[in-house]
């Protein structure tokens, strides 16, 4: 009999005008990985805190190792040996990595911290994990592809009995999702029990034991992973016919929005491109390859050092994101927790903030318009919220990306650049997302597409550029699409 080493019974959470769990009740077992999967608002997140100990649940119980625990607390919750990497990073940006690996146990003799043997450790960490970054350097500094494998080595180094993955692989490329397979093969034959939460379905049949299927706030089934189809876990994660596939797109390109020229700075260098109009340019490569730099160079975020961009065939300068904004330049950032949302703000403001000036007369805005256009939004991205006075922290992670999207749909920009626009969503988000990247570009809008998901670069780009350390490697036409062809690119071999 399969030893189980976190039981949860009955577990009901509600919030106003929310069941985000209802009477659900899994056994996870030792050395397995279990699969929490569901769309956005199946109570995933929810269920997780709930067995951090980051919330407390209105009724049920919680078992390790066939005992009830009663004091349900973050830190008594890790004392047993369950340790999270959250979706969203809980890392402190101003420490260094070793620092940030050993937080809360900062090696030393309790006086003093031996920061020596600390990035010792935590070098040996890395590169036990395949990871190329320095121990000493400082988090703030770091992709947010290198901030997850922190977050991932932080949990190991804490020799987790029980460890929850939410979506790990989000920000990582081929290469790095092949080295934490690695890790989560050394951790099962450990003994460690993983919970696994993602979207991507060749993920959970790539790595799970068994899944778990929530929806609504209600577990449907729990079965074998090898027993279930991806058909059918789709139709039991939306409860509707879903298409797993992308959607076509037979546009002809239009005239050159965007001119880039011999762009430099942000760590990229001598970038040179044209986006067209009814075009989705795809920009692949590893981590570091710069594709996020160059993004927040284009919209004014980052300095430019040197090169030239033209809108329309007119030179312009970008100096601010409010300059990108006027010249219709809209960017929906990686890391939208820190910078495509403000959180402590409603759903509403949110996505009426950058079109304030056009429904308002001096300082009255219109709310009739107002509400048309927020009503607009929430059906077209099917935003699932209580009210449009909910605050976006209060939403799920795929909810705050599609008011994150949203913002920039009613601001009818010429040049949207989506970078990472999936991560964390789940299947049927997605098939909305590429739809509407269809839809924008049908009606005129030049895309950048900024992706780590190959299949999804290969089945929604018309183009792709490969960047490599910063650099140009090559542009491979829809016709010469291939993932070996991409790949070699992106390790540093030019066309």
């Amino acid at each position: 009999m399969e030893q189980i080493t976190l039981s949860i019974q009955h577990i009901t959470k509600t919030y106003p005008g929310v069941v985000a769990l209802d009477d659900v009740s899994i056994d996870f077992r030792k050395g397995e990985v279990h699969a929490l999967v569901g769309e956005n608002g199946a109570g995933k997140s929810t269920l997780i805190k709930i067995i951090a100990g980051a919330i407390e649940c209105d009724s049920g119980a919680l078992y390790v190792d066939n005992v009830h625990q009663k004091d349900i607390s973050p830190y008594h919750m890790r004392q047993l040996g369950i340790e999270v990497i959250y979706q969203e990073f809980n890392l402190v940006p101003a420490l260094s990595v070793a620092e940030n690996i050993y937080l809360g146990s900062f090696l030393g003799n309790g006086v003093v911290v031996d920061m020596a043997s600390m990035e010792q450790r935590a070098g040996e960490l890395l590169r036990a994990m395949e990871v190329d970054i320095s121990p000493d350097s400082r988090v703030a500094d770091l992709s947010v592809a290198y901030m997850q494998m922190v977050e991932i080595a932080k949990a190991i180094a804490k020799n987790a009995k029980i460890l929850i993955m939410d979506e790990p692989t989000a920000p990582l490329t081929t290469h790095e999702v092949e080295v934490l397979y690695k890790i989560i093969e050394k951790l099962k034959a450990q003994g460690v029990t993983i919970i696994y939460i993602s979207h991507r379905l060749n993920e959970i049949y790539d790595v799970t034991d068994r899944l778990t299927v929530l929806r609504d706030g209600k577990k449907i089934v729990t079965k074998e992973t090898a027993d279930t189809t991806r058909d059918e876990l789709i139709r039991l994660m939306v409860q509707r016919e879903t298409s797993n596939t992308y959607p076509g797109r037979n546009l002809e390109m239009g005239k050159p929005v965007l001119e880039v020229e011999k762009l430099c700075g942000n760590g990229v260098e001598d970038i040179s491109f044209v986006l067209h109009e009814r075009e989705v340019l795809g920009f692949s490569g590893l981590i570091g390859a710069g594709r996020t730099e160059m993004a927040r160079i284009l919209f004014g975020a980052d300095p430019m050092e040197s090169g030239t961009l033209k809108i329309d065939g007119i030179p312009v300068k970008i100096t601010s994101p409010e300059v990108a904004v006027k010249y219709g330049i809209g960017l929906v950032p990686e890391d939208r927790k820190q910078q495509g949302v403000l959180l402590r703000l409603s759903v509403k403001e949110n996505i009426v903030l950058p079109i304030l000036k056009r429904i308002s007369r001096g300082m009255v805005v219109n709310t009739g318009k107002e509400s048309q256009i927020i009503e607009g939004q929430r059906d077209a991205l099917r935003i699932k919220t209580p009210s449009f006075q909910q605050k976006v922290m209060n939403l799920s992670g795929g909810n705050q990306q599609k008011v994150a999207l949203s913002k920039w749909l009613v601001s009818n920009c010429k040049v949207l650049i989506f970078d990472e626009p999936t991560r964390g969503i789940d299947v049927g988000a997605k098939q909305e997302i590429y739809e509407l990247i269809n839809r924008l570009a049908a009606e005129g809008c030049a895309i950048i597409l900024i992706s780590s998901e190959m299949e999804e670069m290969l089945g929604m780009a018309d183009r792709i550029i490969v960047l490599s350390e910063g650099q140009m490697m090559g542009t491979v036409e829809k016709e010469d699409f291939s993932q070996e062809k991409i790949l070699k690119l992106a390790s540093g071999y030019k066309n």
